[in-house]
């Protein structure tokens, strides 16, 4: 299943699709026959989610007569991020492709380079979701080196700790797309990186979130982005250096991840801090990411 968070009639709605279509339906409207779908946001749903929940929306998903009532097209309706408001900030792995390293490291070696023996975690405040289509801000005067960062996030759906890499899976709602949008100056200058990818707008997500059942292999999922046409990122998930499983165990030995956690997973070579030379965004620029059987997330810089 696909889950959107779409605003119509001025209210934020949950859309829940069956298929990688442009149909979804009305969670709204479905629970006035099923009351157990009805849910405030996004983050009611991922922590109210259970067997009975999706058991009721698959018996839906044959039932015509009742899903046409409730059925809107994605491509007319305003989506917003599938997770307008993260309940706490998003959790990100940084240099987690081998070849994203060494173009970091040729950037800034004070600041990307030298050994990593262990996973490097840090944290991305997120007050709002940026959705698709929707302008990313460029900060002129604060900053003057704008990037993008495709990548693969994992959206928990229950309380998780100290969990095995085996267990992992078992903890993961679902899969959505990341731009870990970063100022590079302010990255650099701060010798960490929390507040050049934190200011506001700096978190493109969706255009969904999609099931982990209907994802199958998170480790094996194309994924690329274009600016302005001009295909820069393309690798697979898996050349990840810490896998997503790997990523949940490590977290949860010791601190507990909350159901609605978003765990982002590093970006593949190609950013425009690794390019000869560095190339970065400016405004009008549009930057299209796409990872398989999820979808494609556009932004535009303003």
């Amino acid at each position: 299943m696909r889950f959107y968070t779409a605003r119509i009639h001025d209210q934020e709605e949950i859309l829940v699709g069956f298929t990688q279509g442009d149909r979804g339906y009305r969670l709204s409207l479905l629970a006035r026959l099923m009351p157990q779908l009805a849910f405030a946001d996004m983050n009611g749903l991922i922590m109210g989610w259970n067997g009975a929940i999706k058991g009721a929306l698959e018996h839906l998903a044959d039932n015509e007569d009742v899903l046409s009532a409730a059925a809107v097209s994605i491509s007319e309706v305003e989506l917003c991020a599938p997770i307008v408001h993260p309940r706490q900030d998003v959790v990100c792995l940084g240099i987690n492709y081998d070849a994203h390293a060494q173009e970091a490291g040729r950037f800034s070696g004070e600041a990307f380079g030298g050994e990593r023996p262990y996973t490097i975690y840090f944290s991305k405040r997120v007050n709002r979701a940026t959705a698709t289509n929707e302008t990313v801000p460029s900060y002129k005067g604060l900053v003057d080196s704008l990037d993008y960062e495709c990548e693969l996030g994992v959206v928990l759906g229950r309380d998780c700790k100290s969990v095995t890499k085996e267990q992992a899976g078992e903890y993961v709602f679902g899969y959505t797309i990341i731009n870990d949008i970063s100022a590079r100056n302010l990255q650099t200058r701060h010798k960490q990186w929390y507040l050049g990818k934190s200011l506001d707008g700096f978190t493109p997500m969706g255009p969904c979130i999609v099931t982990a059942d209907e994802i199958g292999d998170e480790q094996a999922l194309d994924i690329s982005c274009t600016v302005n046409g001009q295909l820069r990122q393309s690798s697979n998930t898996k050349y990840m250096i810490q896998t997503v499983c790997g990523a949940i165990s490590e977290l949860s030995q010791g601190m507990t991840l909350q159901a609605g956690t978003i765990i982002a997973t590093g970006t593949p070579a190609g950013v425009g801090m690794g390019m000869q030379p560095p190339t970065f965004l400016k405004t009008g620029d549009e930057i299209v990411c796409q990872i398989e059987k999820i979808g494609i997330l556009r932004n535009v810089i303003g």
